[in-house]
């Protein structure tokens, strides 16, 4: 089998080494895979610039979802079996031609289900999922903001936010303010010329958001919790300014922009903070993992779900594809192909 291994952090084109690799056997509950297509995510890029914690130590293959054809199975697999179509979620291992991972990260896909499709559907839906239907319970006509509405887990977020009847404001660049209108943004916010705190208050949304989903981190956590009303949920599922951060008192600057927020000012104010970590959910709880990707995946087929997929990418340009998640310029799901001929 053939892997791309992150074998240097930095610069996208220095920092991947495609090189060959023993076939695996599946142990009794895995499955195994050849992969088709393979999706990146932003946690992709923080791995890549050394800025993510749960990556292991390099030389390793980075990468959390494929689609692909079933080769093998264990010996107690009973749901997929060998010639299946599946998408699978992965804990690394993802940007190779073959992947190994457990039967309940995994789900049986139609044939007419495009590659792209299925993979913004494994860990971006999967994950917006998580985070706003197990982790709140939002009603009609709640406020909702989502930061980074326009990328995979923003679009899902926002999908899912409209069916539970929600107003919703988005921040993204001035270039995708048009997008986030046409997916049903009530309210766009231009986060690089204007200050969304700001912007919330002039439109009277000033302490009273009911919810509130950051992947940014720093700052905009703290300015955020100032915005929740009374029962408002603050969920906090990444850190890419972080990865903005160009050395140690810049990151420190980041990290004390969160906040510490106390527990007797949290119960004051009725407020909470959830933090999601989707890695932690396919270790801890296979069962919800699986759960979550089925469900957005019947959703899909109903057609109450509409994953966009912003831009595909053959295997050999892996570092250009990097470039492009990490301008900030992308919309949607960026995805991978193989060529296995």
């Amino acid at each position: 089998m053939k892997a791309f291994y992150l074998v240097k952090n930095g610069d996208a084109h220095s920092a991947f080494e495609l090189r060959d690799h023993n076939l695996p056997d599946p142990a009794e509950n895995e499955v195994l895979l050849k992969t088709e297509s393979f999706g990146l995510n932003y946690a992709d890029v923080m791995a890549r610039l050394g800025l993510y914690r749960e990556c292991p130590p390099i030389p390793t293959v980075i990468g959390y979802e494929a689609v692909g054809r079933v080769e093998k199975i264990g010996s107690c697999v009973k749901n997929v079996k060998v010639g299946d179509r599946v998408l699978a979620f992965t804990r690394f291992g993802g940007y190779a031609s073959h992947v190994l991972t457990p039967e309940l990260a995994v789900i049986p896909i139609d044939d007419n289900i495009p590659s792209g499709i299925a993979l913004a559907l494994a860990v971006q839906y999967s994950t917006a999922w998580y985070a706003l239907e197990e982790c709140m319970n939002l009603h009609a006509g709640d406020k909702v903001l989502i930061h980074a509405a326009a990328g995979g887990v923003g679009t899902a977020l926002i999908q899912l936010a409209r069916r539970r009847g929600c107003v919703i404001a988005g921040t993204a660049g001035s270039q995708k303010l048009e997008y986030l209108r046409h997916q049903g943004v009530h309210f766009p916010i231009d986060y690089r010329n204007k200050d969304f705190e700001k912007e919330l208050i002039k439109e009277g949304w000033g302490g009273k958001l009911d919810a509130i989903f950051d992947p940014v981190g720093g700052i905009s956590v703290r300015k955020g919790m100032n915005l929740l009303g009374g029962g408002g949920k603050m969920l906090v599922f990444g850190g890419s300014s972080m990865s903005d951060a160009g050395n140690i008192v810049q990151k420190l600057k980041v990290a004390a922009g969160f906040g510490i927020w106390s527990p007797i000012v949290l119960m004051k104010r009725s407020i909470s903070i959830i933090g999601v970590n989707m890695l932690c959910i396919a270790e801890n709880k296979r069962e919800l993992l699986h759960h979550c990707m089925s469900t957005v995946m019947d959703l899909y087929k109903k057609g109450e779900l509409e994953p966009v997929v912003g831009k595909e990418y053959p295997a050999k340009e892996l570092a250009e594809a990097h470039d492009f998640l990490g301008s900030r310029q992308s919309i949607g799901k960026v995805i991978v192909h193989w060529d296995l001929t």
